[in-house]
């Protein structure tokens, strides 16, 4: 069956799609409402990842303080959450192509908000440990979902396309920025006890944007929903897979650990703020590094580009935890959501548009469960050798090794 043409909406006839399946009647106008229509997609990504994952560790130590947890309960939300992840990727794996992207795109903000916002509302353990698995599954299912739409921006303009699905990635830097702007400054000034507030900011904010993201999604023409499963070769795309599972082992540790690296080199709050703030500012300025690559480099360089810039970010720490190396490390690691970005690109190239929720919910299946295991061996590691350093070298080596690997894999383009 031939999947239909992806294309974007404007209001009214003539459709911005069918434009662009002529580059010379291309108007000013209609490029920019694509890449519009990709930001506001985006803020599903700061939502999904900056805030319903990446943001608890800045409230946790206030947390932690009020709620007189022990590490191992303060370590049982963050796994929920990687759990919850890895479930809403099986979810996303056969619902994408069911119930079509848009649809649940939508439903999974507004989950993923509430959950995010439930955090704010309760002091009760297991009610948190539901409320983070909640927003880990349904921020799974937004992350895949809006992967698709993004890709569908600009169907037949290879280097648009990258651009917009750079941009969609890019994301999750606001979500990294805000959060780093905004909670340490909270908790500083009104003590521990004022950690719901930032949950109940972060869930009215997920609230707001959720209208946004839903505006921008219904200007997406995506894959139409398919009842019968598409058969798709997987070993053709081996040498991907394998450089994507390196990068799942070795970034998820770097996230983890870098915090208490800072502070065990004497870093306070300024300092990591500073460097929240600096991955955020790297993250959403990415796009304007890697969208040329992503768009005309062949087979896995642009793969393996990114994750060496991001490898040598989780390295840079060993040479000590200066503000400068700390800066400079987040300046590079800066580019971690370009690898999904690159994933993503070449899976438009490789795969016919019916199956691109199937395979990327594919790949971040493998990615989620393989992120589970990364913190856990790091922290092995560090045990082992009494000392993070370790730790942090085997996660960035493995980064590196994804990079290599990477550049076994050929050109693929579908058709």
């Amino acid at each position: 069956m031939q999947a239909p043409a992806s294309m974007v909406r404007i209001a009214g006839p003539p459709r911005f799609g069918s434009l662009m399946s002529s580059p010379a009647r291309d108007s000013a106008a209609e490029i920019r409402r694509g890449y519009i229509v990709s930001a506001g997609l985006a803020l599903g990504v700061a939502v999904s990842n900056g805030l319903a994952r990446f943001a608890y560790a800045l409230v946790l130590p206030a947390m932690r303080a009020d709620l007189a947890w022990n590490y191992t309960q303060a370590g049982a939300l963050n796994t929920a959450n990687a759990v919850g992840y890895l479930i809403g990727a099986l979810i996303a794996l056969g619902s994408v192509r069911q119930l079509g992207p848009s649809r649940l795109f939508v439903a999974a903000m507004w989950v993923t908000a509430g959950a995010i916002l439930g955090m704010g509302l309760t002091t009760d353990f297991l009610a948190m440990i539901g409320l983070r698995m909640l927003a880990g599954v349904s921020g799974a299912v937004v992350f895949i979902s809006g992967s698709v739409l993004a890709a569908s921006v600009f169907p037949r303009q290879p280097s648009r396309s990258a651009g917009a699905i750079a941009i969609y990635f890019a994301g999750g830097g606001v979500g990294l920025l805000l959060p780093g702007l905004a909670i340490p400054w909270l908790i500083a000034a009104a003590g521990d006890g004022s950690w719901p507030w930032a949950w109940l900011g972060m869930g009215l904010f997920s609230g707001l944007v959720s209208l946004m993201t839903a505006a921008a999604a219904r200007q997406v023409s995506a894959p139409a929903a398919q009842i019968k499963p598409h058969p798709w070769r997987k070993a053709p795309l081996l040498a991907i897979f394998a450089s994507y599972a390196c990068f799942a082992l070795g970034y998820f540790a770097y996230m983890t650990f870098i915090v208490a690296w800072m502070r065990e080199h004497g870093a306070g709050p300024v300092e990591v703020a500073g460097m929240w703030v600096v991955l955020g500012l790297a993250t959403i300025l990415s796009p304007r590094i890697w969208t040329g690559p992503i768009a005309s480099w062949r087979g896995g360089r642009p793969l393996a580009a990114i994750q060496l810039a991001v490898g040598s970010g989780a390295l840079l720490p060993l040479l000590g935890g200066s503000p400068t190396v700390m800066l400079a490390s987040a300046v590079l690691f800066g580019s971690f959501f370009m690898v999904p970005a690159a994933i993503t690109a070449f899976v438009k190239k490789a795969l016919p548009a019916v199956v691109w929720g199937e395979a990327i919910a594919t790949f971040t299946l493998l990615f989620s469960a393989l992120q589970l295991v990364g913190p856990v061996v790091t922290g092995a590691v560090a045990d082992r050798t009494g000392s993070l350093a370790w730790g942090l070298g085997v996660s960035g080596a493995v980064l590196i090794l994804g990079a290599l690997i990477a550049l076994l894999q050929p050109e693929r383009r579908h058709g």
